[in-house]
């Protein structure tokens, strides 16, 4: 049996206001503020939509959904790679919230299959039009507070779609070289599909397949995936082209960029 969703707890766990919250589900302040005091029930429509904006699977209840498990070193990674992603493929018309949910799903799973630890640890649930990260919508509505990041919305064809904006450039300190390749490797792979390929892209990931919806997507499945999806071959090619083309354009490296430079192969080497 489906769960009540408790939707005021949803949305302060989100940092939002009531304003806020109605203008995302077409309706009023006061409507809403009924809603929340249980004197009008949400619409079937509504609840769609709340499910959709707090990515909630049917038959989950939504408060406990929205805790943060991830460590605070990882929450602050994950802000980089978010705005490292928005600076290098936010602005492609096919790259809304959908497309940056699977985005971020393949960098970290494919992180993981390749070197057997996680890059940024988000937790995964699967839902039905694919892996959806459970910390994002409210990591980014602080980042949205922080003015590190706008939230647009616009129009995909006939789809209305949602669209973050970097207000700052990332923090690039905060991310290895290896973790660079694998970000780069993905966004080079799959930033041209579209939210529906992507998802159906996704369907077919065993880590998807193996859990039921609503489940969390464990990151140890990644190390059994078909040769279609595994990467633990071809990221080795991506870093020796990236490599070359690098060398190219920087020309002759200094001892010190020489010296991590071979920290880094090695490194990848053990892996």
């Amino acid at each position: 049996m489906a769960k009540k969703l408790e939707l005021k707890k949803l949305r302060r766990q989100c940092g939002m206001s009531q304003s806020d919250l109605a203008r995302r589900l077409g309706i009023s302040r006061p409507t809403l503020v009924k809603i929340e005091r249980g004197e009008r029930p949400l619409k079937l429509a509504e609840k769609q939509r709340v499910r959709e904006l707090f990515e909630l699977a049917d038959g989950v209840a939504g408060a406990g959904d929205l805790r943060i498990d991830v460590p605070q070193q990882k929450l602050e990674k994950f802000k980089q790679v978010l705005l490292y992603i928005l600076e290098k493929v936010g602005s492609k018309p096919n790259v809304g919230l959908t497309v940056l949910y699977k985005l971020l799903y393949f960098i970290d799973f494919d992180y993981y299959e390749k070197y057997e630890e996680q890059l940024l640890g988000l937790t995964y649930i699967r839902n039905q039009h694919g892996p959806t990260p459970r910390e994002f919508v409210q990591v980014v509505e602080q980042m949205k507070k922080d003015e590190q990041l706008e939230e647009l919305n616009s129009k995909y064809f006939k789809y209305d779609q949602r669209k973050y904006l970097p207000l700052r450039k990332p923090d690039l300190a905060q991310l290895s070289g290896q973790e660079l390749a694998m970000i780069d490797a993905v966004l080079m792979r799959l930033s041209d599909m579209t939210a529906f390929e992507l998802s159906t892209y996704s369907h077919g990931d065993l880590p998807w397949m193996a859990h039921a919806d609503g489940e969390e997507i464990k990151y140890e499945s990644a190390l059994y995936r078909s040769d279609e999806y595994s990467v633990r071959d071809e990221l080795q090619d991506f870093d020796d082209a990236a490599g070359m083309d690098s060398l190219r354009e920087l020309g002759p490296m200094s001892d010190e960029e020489h010296n991590y430079y071979m920290k880094c192969r090695q490194r990848s080497k053990r892996a």
